[in-house]
């Protein structure tokens, strides 16, 4: 089948991974795999390219043109904190007292405000905090359930693989066993047949020794 990887590797059966210059030579020939491969083909050019200013907003961008300019950052203002009555020459115009008027007010709310979440945070603040840490438990146990599946998943299969491999080992050990008993006997086979041979050749030269000889006595009585 065309794509198809044929792993010819048993590493729960295979022997000889610590043999020294066993690692280096696997290292030296990943590298030379790395020098000969060449990608002749760009296999992103099918994906967009990459906006990286989708997430950036106008005060981002506005900080991260101050930082290339290596511009000084602006003081925190504390105007919004403060109080000021209206302009000395604005005293007698009600426009302005009312606006200072509302800045009061408004602060004196945010004031409230601060000072309210102050005594919710003390009368609730230990419960929602146990809370917090309780959901925080809840979802660390979660996780530890979880990572202790994956772990057993991650045994099962290589308790699998380990138990296939050590079938395959036998198996391979016992057609090995096999394939040297059946290369033994042919070799005897081998053995005996030319012997046999020899033999055969021997015989056939002393009977042509033989009718030679009788050949000549019978030549020479008729002489």
């Amino acid at each position: 089948m065309a794509g198809e990887v044929l792993v010819d590797a048993l590493p729960y059966i295979d022997l000889g991974y610590d043999d020294p210059g066993v690692r280096e030579a696997a290292i030296a020939m990943v590298e030379e795999e790395c020098r000969r491969y060449r990608p002749t083909k760009n296999y992103l050019e099918h994906l967009p390219a990459v906006n990286t200013t989708a997430f950036e907003t106008e005060l981002m961008r506005a900080e991260f043109e101050r930082i290339q300019n290596r511009l000084p950052m602006e003081p925190l203002s504390m105007k919004r904190y403060e109080l000021p009555p209206p302009p000395a020459g604005k005293m007698n115009e009600v426009s302005a007292w009312t606006e200072s008027v509302d800045n009061s007010m408004a602060q004196l709310e945010h004031q409230a405000v601060r000072a309210m979440n102050l005594e919710l945070m003390s009368e609730y603040g230990c419960e929602m905090w146990k809370s917090y840490l309780e959901t925080l438990v809840a979802m660390q146990a979660k996780c530890q359930a979880r990572l202790a599946e994956v772990k057993k998943e991650i045994q099962d299969v290589n308790w699998s693989r380990k138990t296939k491999q050590t079938q395959g080992g036998e198996k391979l050990r016992t057609l090995e066993a096999q394939w040297v008993m059946l290369v033994s006997k042919n070799y005897e086979i081998e053995q005996a047949c030319a012997k046999l041979e020899e033999k055969l050749y021997q015989k056939k030269m002393e009977q042509q020794h033989s009718l030679q000889a009788e050949d000549t006595q019978e030549q020479t009585e008729s002489n």
